[in-house]
């Protein structure tokens, strides 16, 4: 991990490693996702915040599952059906199994996953992410997504990754944390540029359109907790793909996005997240 342990501190001249500050006292994204899908690494400032938000948001979990639902469809599509060998996932958070490489390896075992969030607490579970197959490899960036520079000239980025085959970029319920669509528009650009032609975008990030005003209560409830988050659009997620051939049926929600027994789980009303897959040409 390029002098940097499972805690995320690097160590100094004896060897001492600090521990990471977690802020525990503070509501997180991940952590609050984590404890909605019914995980147990949140604590009580993530319980008390995901009860204030689902109260006016009551499907929020329901569409946080379609969404895991939905990493499994695409993984496995991708893998399967397109011949993906190589993933980038940005904005991991929590190892939720099965995770994206259990997926992409269970079809092909020398798929390789380069994983990158920035938050201590997924760095603290990053080995569960890193469990590859022997054909295939697996590796954590602790990196920022606004900071495209950190994650593209890291060591894990370098190694992992061979830039002469397609990669999958996959961004799943990360972009609604970008309140600004201009940047969210320039985070995709500067992670696609590098990436060759045949390479993969897939986003999956809320929308208000299948329950707009339940939605927008619970956006309203993240931002009052200090977590700015928004939600997008149907011409707003179409734009983050700009440039790049969007594979049928485009943008949707994404219990209709190739959907199986799983995504029948789920009417349309209790899932808020848009995604689509499109290629670079």
């Amino acid at each position: 991990m390029s002098g940097t342990d499972w805690l995320g501190s690097k160590a100094d001249e004896d060897g001492y490693r600090p521990p990471p500050d977690l802020h525990t006292d503070k509501p997180h994204p991940a952590r609050i996702y984590d404890y909605l899908l019914g995980g147990r690494d949140n604590f009580a400032a993530d319980r008390e915040a995901s009860s204030g938000i689902t109260e006016g948001w009551p499907n929020l979990p329901k569409s946080m599952r379609a969404n895991r639902d939905f990493l499994v469809r695409v993984t496995r599509y991708l893998a399967a059906e397109l011949g993906f060998r190589q993933f980038l996932d940005v904005g991991t958070g929590l190892p939720t199994s099965p995770n994206l490489h259990e997926v992409a390896q269970e079809v092909a075992p020398e798929s390789r996953i380069l994983y990158v969030d920035n938050d201590p607490i997924v760095l603290v579970h990053a080995r569960a992410l890193l469990t590859s197959t022997p054909q295939g490899r697996t590796a954590y960036v602790d990196a920022d997504l606004r900071d495209t520079d950190a994650i593209l000239n890291s060591e894990e980025y370098r190694e992992i990754l061979d830039l002469d085959q397609p990669v999958a970029l996959t961004l799943l319920a990360v972009m609604h944390y970008i309140l600004d669509q201009g940047e969210a528009r320039d985070i995709i650009a500067r992670l696609m540029a590098p990436l060759p032609q045949g390479s993969a975008l897939v986003v999956s990030t809320t929308t208000h359109i299948s329950a707009p005003e339940e939605v927008h209560k619970g956006i309203a409830s993240y931002n009052a907790k200090g977590i700015p988050a928004r939600s997008m659009d149907q011409t707003e997620v179409e734009d983050l793909f700009d440039g790049l051939e969007l594979l049928p049926p485009g943008v949707t929600l994404i219990n209709h996005w190739h959907p199986d027994d799983a995504a029948a789980r789920f009417t349309d009303a209790q899932v808020h997240m848009l995604g689509g897959v499109a290629i670079k040409r």
